[in-house]
């Protein structure tokens, strides 16, 4: 099964507030909201949603075709990309654009407020997933970009008969419930976090279990709290969080969750070990800061894995069968 992980590449700018967002916003005054944040730091880190979701593939022995639009400034992160493992002939540049840039500012109870220009990213619309010899035996992941792309790709799967898992992520604001609900027409894999899935709800004017029942698989995370995975609709798996040692910088934890889950779904592990596996690949990226900051050999997550969960010979044999 050939993985393509289409969405956004970006350079995150993260920073973090040593306060509390919620103790500087005043409620009566939220229609006229005027507010600053000191923060006591920021860095400068390779990102997007299809660039975390591909390096936590890669960690696990994957190597995924990216497919996206990047700006002139994009050089070194696609020379970081390919020493990863990761194929980036997908990518296109845009020389006159800059790559997109995601904002993260993140207080001290670990909530955030993002701000995203998508600069190069407007442009993904213009690739095509035909010519790319895709098939039934593929999986392509539609993760947030442009709304224009994301619906595009959806109807290329559809129109090849190729799976696709839909991800509206961060993009769900913006999505209309037209453009939410042509996503996930005949997707096999629905992905959101508690937040963003009640956000659909309201946009499509579906009930939850609409929702759940629209893709073969549905996912909804759900935190320090785990996840909850629906088979056609129906059967309900809760996953518990992974055992972690510090919380750092939640940035980019959901998209490692979905690279382990994809990574599961691929390979064609039951459900309870894809999800314990997409557990605890999230796991690993909210105790580094930065969503591509993490590593491990697929050897190490074996062996955290079973600390955590207790053995799987699916997980173990698969450890054993990686030599990158």
């Amino acid at each position: 099964m050939r993985i393509v992980v289409t969405g956004s590449l970006a350079y995150d700018y993260i920073m973090n507030f040593p306060g509390d967002f919620k103790e500087h916003i005043l409620e009566e005054k939220v229609h006229t909201l005027t507010v600053s944040f000191l923060v006591d730091s920021m860095q400068r880190m390779r990102g997007g949603v299809a660039g975390n979701v591909a390096y936590s593939l890669a960690l696990l022995g994957e190597r995924p075709l990216v497919v996206g639009s990047v700006g002139g400034d994009f050089g070194e992160y696609r020379e970081w990309m390919e020493r990863q493992g990761i194929d980036a002939s997908g990518i296109v540049e845009v020389e006159e654009e800059f790559t997109a840039s995601c904002f993260i500012n993140t207080d001290s109870e670990n909530n955030q407020i993002v701000t995203f220009y998508a600069g190069a990213m407007v442009h993904s619309g213009e690739i095509s997933l035909e010519g790319m010899g895709l098939s039934a035996d593929d999986l392509v992941v539609i993760s947030p970009t442009d709304p224009g792309a994301m619906a595009s790709y959806a109807d290329e799967c559809r129109s090849l008969g190729v799976p696709f898992l839909f991800d509206p992520g961060k993009q769900t604001p913006r999505l209309s419930g037209e453009q939410i609900l042509a996503g996930l027409t005949d997707a096999d894999v629905l992905i959101s976090n508690e937040y963003e899935f009640d956000m659909m709800a309201r946009k499509t004017g579906k009930s939850e279990e609409e929702l759940i029942s629209s893709a073969k698989l549905s996912v909804i995370t759900r935190g320090e709290n785990g996840s909850t995975i629906y088979e056609n609709g129906g059967e309900r798996l809760d996953i518990p969080s992974a055992p972690i040692s510090e919380v750092v910088d939640p940035t980019g934890a959901g998209d490692a969750y979905l690279a382990g889950l994809v990574f599961g779904i691929a390979r064609g592990f039951s459900l309870e070990v894809t999800g314990r596996i997409a557990a605890l690949a999230g796991a690993y990226a909210v105790e580094q800061g930065g969503p591509q900051e993490h590593r491990y050999t697929p050897a190490d997550f074996a062996e955290r894995y079973v600390n955590a969960f207790g053995p799987s010979p699916e997980v173990e044999a698969f450890a054993g069968s990686v030599t990158r």
